[in-house]
C-alpha cells in the first residue's frame, strides 16, 4: 500500500506544479528539480502587513525527507518611482525532518517578489520564483531551473515537473510587484496616450549667453619710433570713425626735421650729379635717405611732397594704418610723445566676434566648425549664421563655464560691442533610442515611465535618460525600441499607481 500511495506522489506533485503554473491558489506549492520535491505554504494563508512565515518541506525522489539542506527566501519590493527597495532575506530556521520556516516581514500592501531556493548537501538544488500578494490566499510559485549561487552545479528539470508554459509565464510576468491594471474606460477618460520607444537621430542643441567683441586679431595700435610734440589732432575723441590712410594728427619732432633736410641736401647733389659724367653717383644715397624717413613711418605721399616741393615739413602727418573706430586715446594737442607709447587703439569692425558661455557638461559636445546661430534683443527677428571658430583651453574659476568664439561677417556695421546675444549651437546628429519627454517622471536622482503592457496592465519602468531634443528625450538604458510607453496623463497614472498602493494598507 505504501508503495502504491508512493508511487502516485510524482503525479499528484505534477498536478499541484500545473496548478500553480497556471495561477492556482492552492495552500501549498510544490516545485521538483534535480531529485528534490520543494512544497511551500504561506503562514497566514493570505499574507499581510506585518510578520508572516513561510513553510518548506524538503524531500527527495524516494519521497525521504532531506535533512540538513541549505535554505535561502527572499521576499522584496524593488524601487519604483521615489519608493525605494523594501524587503530581502527571510530569516530560515531548521525544524528537522526536512521542515523549514521561514520568517519574513512586509512593510506595505501590494505585491512582492518571492524567491526560495534549497541545495541539499549532496550538491542537488531546486530553485522557485514567484509573488505573493498582501489580503489575496496562496502563493504563485514555478521552477527557476537554476541552482542557488554558488553551487556550480547544473540542474536539470525533473521529468514529472514539465517546464511552464509560455501562458504560465504570462502569468508570472503580469505579478511584478510594481504592476497594476486599470479599466481600460478609465485610461481612455483620463487622457492616457502611450507612444513606441524609437529609435531616430536627434541633437542636443546648446543654448548660451554671449556678447559681442572685437575681433582682436585685426586690432591696430598707433604708437611713433621717434620723439615730438603733437600739433593739430584730426582724431580728438574716442569712437571717432577713422579710415585707412587718413591724417589722426600733426607730429613736430627735431629728428624728423633733420632726417627732412637731409633728404633733400642729397635731392640736390643728385641732380647736380645729373649734370656730370657720373649721374648715379648719389643715387644710393637718396635711397638711403628716403628708406629711414619711410623706416620713421612717413608716408608715400608725404614723401612725394617733400621731394616736390623742395622743402621740409615741420608738421608732419601722422596717418591711420587702418579703417575702423578709435577704441583708445592717449594725447592731446600739444603733448609730448616718446617712441612705442601708444597713442591709438583702432578697431575695425567689418568683422567681430561674438564671445558665449558653454556650461562645463557642455564642453564635450563643442567642436570648432560646429554651426552656430546668434540673436541679439537689440535686432528682434535677424539670425545671423556662423561656425564656432575657438574654444577657450581654460575654464572660469567662478561659473565653470568655458568661452566659444563665434565670427561673424559686419558689413553693415549691425553688430556693436558688448552688445549682448544668444548663441544657439547644433551639435551633429547621432542615431540614439528616444521616448517623448512626457513619458518621463523623476524622482530625486530616478527617472522611470510606465510600460504599456496591454489590457489597461502597466508597470513602472525605470530608466536613465540622456540628450533632450525638442519633446523627446534619450533613454540610455531600461528600454527597447518598439516599446510602448504612457506618453500622456503621466502624473495622473503616478497617482493611481500609489494610490492603490496606499489603499492594501487600510
Amino acid at each position: 500500500m505504501r508503495d502504491r500511495v508512493r508511487g502516485h506522489v510524482p503525479w499528484l506533485a505534477a498536478l499541484g506544479l500545473a496548478l500553480a503554473a497556471c495561477g492556482s491558489h492552492s495552500d501549498t506549492t510544490v516545485i521538483r528539480a534535480s531529485g528534490i520535491e520543494m512544497r511551500v505554504s504561506g503562514e497566514p494563508a493570505s499574507p499581510r502587513v506585518g510578520s508572516n512565515e513561510l513553510r518548506v518541506e524538503l524531500r527527495d525522489a524516494q519521497g525521504q525527507p532531506i535533512e540538513g539542506a541549505l535554505l535561502e527566501a527572499k521576499v522584496q519590493m524593488p524601487a519604483m518611482g521615489a519608493m525605494p527597495p523594501m524587503g530581502g532575506a527571510a530569516s530560515v530556521r531548521e525544524l528537522g525532518g526536512g521542515r523549514h520556516l521561514a520568517s519574513y516581514q512586509i512593510d506595505m500592501g501590494g505585491s512582492w517578489r518571492l524567491e526560495v531556493a534549497a541545495r541539499s548537501s549532496a550538491g542537488a538544488s531546486v530553485r522557485a520564483e514567484g509573488s505573493l500578494r498582501t489580503g489575496s490566499a496562496g502563493l504563485r510559485l514555478e521552477s527557476a531551473g537554476e541552482a542557488l549561487p554558488g553551487d556550480g552545479s547544473t540542474p536539470a528539470a525533473d521529468a514529472a515537473g514539465p517546464p511552464p508554459s509560455p501562458a504560465a509565464q504570462a502569468a508570472h510576468q503580469a505579478e511584478h510587484p510594481g504592476e497594476f491594471q486599470m479599466a481600460p474606460e478609465r485610461l481612455q477618460r483620463i487622457g492616457v496616450r502611450t507612444a513606441r520607444v524609437e529609435r531616430r537621430a536627434i541633437a542636443q542643441p546648446i543654448r548660451a549667453a554671449g556678447r559681442v567683441t572685437y575681433d582682436e586679431t585685426a586690432l591696430q595700435d598707433v604708437s611713433l619710433k621717434v620723439r615730438g610734440w603733437v600739433g593739430a589732432l584730426r582724431a580728438d575723441a574716442v569712437g571717432d570713425r577713422v579710415e585707412k590712410g587718413g591724417i589722426l594728427f600733426t607730429l613736430y619732432s627735431p629728428e624728423l626735421l633733420a632726417a627732412q633736410q637731409e633728404y633733400l641736401l642729397v635731392l640736390r647733389s643728385q641732380e647736380r650729379a645729373r649734370e656730370t659724367s657720373s649721374p648715379d653717383r648719389v643715387d644710393g644715397l637718396v635711397d638711403a635717405a628716403r628708406n629711414r624717413l619711410r623706416l620713421w613711418d612717413v608716408a608715400p605721399a608725404e614723401l612725394a611732397q617733400i621731394a616736390r616741393e623742395r622743402r621740409a615739413l615741420e608738421q608732419l602727418p601722422i596717418r591711420s594704418p587702418a579703417s575702423g573706430y578709435v577704441l583708445e586715446k592717449s594725447i592731446v594737442a600739444g603733448s609730448a610723445v616718446e617712441p612705442g607709447q601708444r597713442l591709438y587703439r583702432i578697431a575695425p569692425l567689418d568683422r567681430v566676434w561674438v564671445e558665449a558661455q558653454v556650461y562645463e557638461a557642455e564642453v564635450p559636445l563643442v567642436r570648432v566648425g560646429m554651426p552656430a546661430e546668434v540673436t541679439l534683443p537689440y535686432l528682434p527677428g535677424r539670425r545671423f549664421q556662423g561656425s564656432v571658430a575657438w574654444l577657450y583651453p581654460e575654464l572660469s574659476g567662478g561659473t565653470h563655464t568655458a568661452r566659444v568664439r563665434v565670427e561673424l561677417a559686419n558689413p553693415g556695421l549691425e553688430l556693436r560691442p558688448d552688445m549682448l546675444a544668444t548663441v544657439l549651437l547644433q551639435p551633429p546628429l547621432e542615431e540614439r533610442l528616444v521616448v517623448p519627454l512626457s513619458a518621463v517622471l523623476h524622482a530625486g536622482e530616478r527617472s522611470f515611465v510606465f510600460l504599456d503592457l496591454g489590457g489597461g496592465r502597466l508597470r513602472p519602468q525605470r530608466v536613465e535618460v540622456g540628450l533632450r531634443s525638442g519633446e523627446e528625450v534619450e533613454i540610455r538604458s531600461g528600454l527597447e525600441e518598439g516599446q510602448a510607453v504612457v506618453a500622456s496623463a503621466t502624473f495622473l497614472v503616478a497617482a493611481e499607481s500609489r494610490l492603490r498602493a496606499a489603499l492594501e494598507q487600510w
